[in-house]
């Protein structure tokens, strides 16, 4: 079973038991968190459930692991012959989501 869920701009590909990377902190470390906007839920029996553009009563429930911080990226900026040179760069924060399961 998995489905498929919208959150922050981005679709991802979940099951009961997977461990999801989210931009941005929707809460606390243990507290719960669900997923409203699911696209595509796939159940064991093969059948798969397509929404238009969400599937009516579906949700995946999940529980927040913590916060952690992606790689460090540079970004560099150069305009040749000019001196001009500017070198900036961040490190996304990201929230760990724990699947717990899906409702259909």
């Amino acid at each position: 079973m998995y489905a498929i869920i919208q959150t922050r701009g981005r679709q991802l590909k979940v099951t009961p038991g997977a461990v999801v990377e989210i931009d941005g902190t929707p809460g606390e470390s243990g507290s719960p968190f669900s997923f409203d906007q699911v696209l595509l839920i796939e159940k064991d029996a093969g059948d798969i459930v397509a929404g238009a553009p969400y599937v009516a009563n579906a949700k995946v429930i999940g529980v927040v692991d913590g916060e952690a911080r992606g790689p460090k990226l540079r970004v560099f900026k150069k305009k040749r012959r000019k001196g001009f040179r500017k070198t900036r760069g961040h490190r996304s924060v990201f929230t760990r989501v724990r699947i717990t399961e899906i409702q259909s």
